[in-house]
C-alpha cells in the first residue's frame, strides 16, 4: 500500500500532467472494489473533475447512463452480475443504449494478450494496466482526446476502429498476426499499447 507522502507525491505529478481543462467531463466509473473506487476519485479530483458517478457493475452503469451525460466511462474488467467486458458490448451494441459511441477506458489488472485482445474486441476505446497511477489515467484521457478514432458498425463489430495505424503493405495485409497469438504471458503497459496500437 502506498504512503500518504507517495500518494500525495502522485497526484503532485498528476497535477503537473494536466494541459487540458478537464473541470467539466461527465465521467462514470464502474468499480465494485471501494478501495479502487476512491483512489480513481481522488485521481480525477486532482485533474479538476467534478462530475464523477460510481456503479458497482454492470447493470448499475447501464442505470447510470439513463440519467447521467457520460463523456468518458472507467471500467473495472471483474464485477458480479455483468462484468466490464459484458457492460462495454451491452453499450456498443443494445437498441436501448443511451450512447453507444461513449469513449470506455478498461481498467484491469488483467493483462494478457487474449485479455487485451478480447477488450480491444468487445469495443473499448483505452486500455491501463493496474495498479493506476495518475499519470498513467491522464494520458489514456488524453488519447481519448487527441486520438479520437472513428466508429464501427458492423455485424460482428461495433466499436472504435480497432486499426490504430494506416495499413501499409508493411503492417497489414488485412490481418494482424497479434490477433492470432494466445498468449497468456502478462503485458507492461507498453507492450498493451503496442498490441493495442498494432
Amino acid at each position: 500500500m502506498m504512503a500518504r507522502g507517495q500518494w500525495q507525491n502522485g497526484l503532485e505529478r498528476g497535477r503537473r500532467l494536466q494541459s487540458y481543462n478537464l473541470e467539466n467531463l461527465n465521467i462514470l466509473l464502474v468499480e465494485d472494489n471501494k478501495h479502487m473506487q476512491l483512489l480513481i476519485k481522488e485521481i480525477l479530483r486532482s485533474f479538476r473533475i467534478k462530475a464523477v458517478r460510481v456503479a458497482d457493475d454492470g447493470a448499475d452503469a447501464i442505470k447510470e447512463m439513463r440519467t447521467f451525460a457520460v463523456d468518458l466511462v472507467i471500467c473495472d474488467w471483474n464485477m458480479q452480475p455483468i462484468d466490464g467486458l459484458e457492460f462495454v458490448r451491452m453499450v456498443r451494441t443494445s437498441s436501448d443504449s443511451s450512447n453507444p459511441y461513449v469513449p470506455v477506458i478498461m481498467l484491469t489488472g488483467h493483462t494478457e494478450t487474449h485479455r487485451v485482445l478480447e477488450a480491444r474486441d468487445a469495443g473499448i476505446t483505452e486500455f491501463l494496466a493496474k495498479p493506476v497511477s495518475a499519470k498513467g489515467l491522464y494520458q489514456r484521457i488524453c488519447m481519448v482526446i487527441e486520438r479520437p478514432r472513428q466508429f464501427v458498425k458492423t455485424r460482428m463489430y461495433a466499436g472504435p476502429d480497432r486499426r490504430r495505424m494506416p495499413p501499409t503493405a508493411k503492417n497489414n495485409k488485412g490481418r494482424r498476426a497479434s490477433d492470432e497469438s494466445s498468449g497468456d504471458d502478462e503485458l507492461s503497459q507498453d507492450e498493451v499499447e503496442k498490441l493495442m496500437n498494432s
